[in-house]
């Protein structure tokens, strides 16, 4: 993948507070576990390119699908049934925020326990120890 085409892909650069030793964070809303920082905006984005870069070969390495550019908007309409609805408001209220808050919620750790299953089937590569000098 050449870099005109890891570009089409937006990228956030967030300051770093200093107790986390300052700089700057890239990351990449199609691919939320993409992350790279660097001292200055363009360093981190550079990172975050080549991490990206890095990110989108694994991916399809191991015949995964890759998220295509800009896709992600951060809004969808959801239909649910009223039941399901009900429930939602329920917790939401129990717990003192909204139902967009709760829904995101309940998403994120079923998407974040789906994910964990999956990567333990991924096949990790082994490296060999480094040998000692003579």
């Amino acid at each position: 993948m050449n870099m005109d085409q890891l570009r089409k892909y937006p990228c956030v650069i967030q300051p770093l507070p200093e107790e986390d030793g300052g700089g700057f964070l890239a990351t990449f809303p199609d691919l939320p576990l993409v992350a790279s920082d660097g001292p200055t905006p363009a360093e981190a984005l550079a990172n975050g390119l080549d991490a990206l870069k890095c990110a989108l070969e694994a991916l399809q390495a191991w015949g995964r699908p890759t998220p295509q550019p800009g896709l992600a908007t951060g809004k969808m309409a959801l239909r649910l049934p009223k039941s399901l609805h009900l429930r939602l408001m329920t917790r939401a209220e129990a717990e003192g925020v909204s139902i967009n808050t709760t829904a995101i919620s309940l998403i994120a750790e079923g998407l974040g326990r789906h994910e964990g299953a999956v990567m333990a089937t991924i096949p990790r590569t082994r490296q060999k120890p480094a040998r000692k000098a003579s």
